[in-house]
Order: structure tokens, then sequence, then C-alpha cells
């Protein structure tokens, strides 16, 4: 089998037939590979490493570096010296729950109308057969973290850790995260003011807790109640810890108002999403020991909570010892992830510019990889292609943070990858347009 599976030859037949066709076909079998003469890089933060080997056994690493010996029977793969990282991880997104955006059919992003809210799980709503699936892995994206959109209530719901495989099966983790927006959302939910924003938070969490120590506490189920049972029983999980509590917050004192809420719920682990303002609170974040996700495209004051933007954020976070990822948010974070790749390498662009902070390159590509799967207690199994972790990996035409560069091989999990997209099929299509007994729109 070799290193990248091109489905791009047409089939035949109309809508029944096809899918008959796509429900019998046999998944991709996972691999034991070894690719060699490898610019590569381990996705922890090190330096990459010229003439590298990785190998993979039973869809996971095996082992990694320089000077590693290629186990008998497993399938070589010369990388030609070109570069060899671990799949791309999308630290914020909402892939398979969107397919188009403006059409309310095919947008699972958001529950504004349900009385439930901490206890949605989006991991039934996840579509791995939607386009952009597949635009994503061709980008080099094999691990993605997604969240809600929002509901009607506070809490968002809960987010999952999913792959891009082709295959039907997407979730890697199921209830990985709770999601929940501060500043400017979050408040016009709980009333119209941060003040009724934090105490509505807090209420909830304290009635979670009183659930928790005895469930008939919370007897009443209608629709005015504070909070319904399948909340409490998430929002338990938050407070123990068992849970990451990814907060949307941008403002610089929101941020630590934030933090603060750890005073009462010491268990909570906190991960901010945004922080446009956390560099004007670095020291604080660091101290917490709390993670950020950041877009370092928000460079500049979209409202009254991002007065303090700049491109520099990222870098002055991690200056200060925050972990720091970055992702691709409130730029079509379904359909553009791997956009991270650009936003990682502007970062690298910005410690050549005098007065500007920015990232190494090592920090760049561990802040697209591992640092968003430790940010969701996942990086002892995805992230990075230390031994253990799943067999994601990505063979590119060039450096990976550069703006032209593509992969030209992708496994997840072990297994070779489709990097065909829909959008592939529809130039194939229609580049020579000819005469035929139906339209072109009956083929596949």
């Amino acid at each position: 089998m070799g290193p990248c599976l091109r489905r791009g030859a047409a089939r035949a037949g109309l809508g029944g037939a096809l899918i008959a066709a796509l429900a019998l076909a046999a998944p991709a079998q996972a691999q034991d590979v070894a690719i060699t003469n490898a610019k590569l890089v381990i996705g922890d933060g090190s330096a990459p490493i010229d003439g590298g080997t990785v190998v993979v056994r039973g869809g996971k690493v095996v082992a990694a570096g320089a000077g590693v010996a290629v186990p008998a029977g497993v399938e070589r793969v010369d990388a030609g010296g070109r570069w060899v990282t671990p799949g791309i991880v999308a630290a914020f997104s909402r892939v398979g729950l969107v397919e188009v955006d403006a059409v309310t059919g095919s947008n699972d992003r958001s529950a504004s109308k349900s009385r439930f809210s901490a206890g949605l799980d989006i991991a039934p709503a996840l579509n791995p057969m939607g386009s952009p699936v597949a635009v994503n892995r061709a980008a080099g994206v094999t691990r993605a973290i997604v969240a809600p959109g929002a509901s009607g209530n506070l809490f968002a719901g809960q987010g999952a850790v999913v792959d891009l495989a082709d295959d039907n099966d997407m979730v890697t983790k199921p209830r990985a995260l709770q999601f929940v927006a501060f500043g400017e959302d979050g408040s016009a939910k709980a009333g119209g003011s941060r003040a009724a924003l934090f105490l509505l938070f807090r209420e909830q969490l304290l009635a979670a807790r009183s659930y928790a120590r005895n469930p008939a506490t919370l007897a009443e189920w209608g629709n005015d109640a504070l909070i319904q049972r399948a909340d409490a029983e998430a929002l338990v999980r938050v407070i123990d810890g068992t849970t990451p509590l990814f907060v949307r917050v941008d403002r610089a004192t929101d941020i630590l108002n934030v933090l603060k809420l750890r005073q009462e719920f010491p268990a909570l682990k906190l991960v901010l999403v945004g922080a446009t303002e956390g560099w004007l609170v670095a020291r604080d974040i660091a101290a917490a020991r709390v993670p950020v996700l950041v877009s370092p495209l928000t460079d500049l004051p979209g409202n009254f909570e991002q007065l303090g933007a700049t491109q520099s954020n990222a870098g002055r976070l991690a200056a200060a010892g925050v972990p720091v990822s970055v992702g691709v948010f409130d730029d079509d974070d379904a359909h553009k992830m791997g956009y991270a790749t650009q936003y990682a390498g502007n970062l690298v662009g910005l410690t050549k510019l005098p007065g500007a902070s920015g990232l190494s390159w090592d920090q760049a590509f561990a802040a697209i990889s591992s640092a968003p799967a430790r940010a969701v207690g996942m990086d002892a199994t995805v992230g990075s292609l230390r031994p253990g972790r799943v067999g994601d990996v990505v063979i590119w035409d060039n450096d990976p943070l550069e703006l032209g560069s593509r992969p030209t091989a992708v496994w997840i999990d072990g297994k070779a990858q489709s990097l065909t997209t829909r959008q592939d099929r529809l130039r194939d299509r229609y580049a020579t347009p000819q005469e035929g007994g139906l339209p072109k729109a009956y083929d596949r």
C-alpha cells in the first residue's frame, strides 16, 4: 500500500447506488510503516531532526528520532529529506458540526432553543462524512478539539476530541470538555451584565454541587428550573476537575475574575479561549498554570473587550511561561482549520520584527500539535511523535509553517488517508465539459 491513497476516480450510479457503495466500502487498515530519511519534527517543542525515522506499528508510534532501526517486515517510506511531523491538532473547532453555516439544517453548532445547556453532548451531531472533514485532513489536520457554539443558557455543552480519518467513526474522546462564554456574550445570556454572569455561573455550579451530595435537592426539573438534571450531572464533572472547562474570555479584568473562580472551586481545570488581552495579565495566568488557546489574527479591537488586541499576544504569553496553543476561531473554524499552520508561521515571522513578540519555530509547531493536546488532557495520546502516541503522521512538500506548503501523505492511527476532497472532484468533473446522456451532477 502506498503512502497516500488517492481516490479521485469517478463512480457511476445514482443516489441509492452511491449510498450503498459507500456503506459497503472497506475501512482502511492500520499499516506497520517506517518513514525514513525525514526532516523529523517530534512536535513536543524540540528541534527538527535531520535524517530522522518514525516507526508506526499497530496504529501507534513505537520509535521516532535519529538512528532508529527499522524492524523487519515493516514497510519503508523514504521521505526524501522532506518534513515529517505529527498531524496538526486543531485547538478549537466546529468541524463535523457544520456543513454550510448559513443553512440551518446542516448547522448543529448551537442549540439556542434547548432547555438543556451543560448537559448537551455534541457527539451524536458530528458528521464524519461532511466535506469540511476531508478539506481539513488534506491540510494536515488529523485531530480537532470540537466545542459547541452556544445554548439557551450560560453553558454551551460538552465538546469532544475527534479524528479526521476517512471512516465513519470520528470521536476519539466524547465529553472531553465543557464550554462556556464569559465577557459580552455570557453577560447577554445572564441578564445583561457581568455581575449577573458571575452570579449565574456560581449559582449553577453550587446547584450542581448540591445535586452531587444529594440528588433529591433538585427535585424540580421544569423548563424554568435553574438547572436541569443532565446539566447538573455534567457540571459535577467540571467541579471535581474530571472535565476541563474551556472559557471564552477576552478582557483582562474578566480573565482575572475567571482565575479567581478557583478560590471557591479549586479543582476547576480552566482553559482560556481567546484571551485577547491575556498579555496584560500574563503573569497571573502563568502563576495559575492555566493554558491559553489564542487566535493570532485577533490583532485589532473588534469590540470593547478587545481594546488591548495585539498580534504579539501569543509571544508575550509564552515569554511569561503561559502554555500557549494556536487555533483558528472567529475565522471559519469548521472549514479552515488548516490555517493554523499559517498562523503559527506568522508568529515565527514576528520574532524578526523589532518590538514584536512571537514564537520560535519549535514553539510554534508545538502550539499546533502537542500544546492543544495537553490543554485538553490528551498529550499522552495525541499531538506528538513520542512513543505510545497515535500514529498520526504527515509528510509535507516543504516547511509546514510556510504559506505554500501542503501535505503529500497523511496517516491517521497508522492508516494511510485520502487527500482528495469534494472540491477536487468538482474541479475534475467540470474541467473539460463534454456532452453526455446525463448532466455530470449524476456522476460520482
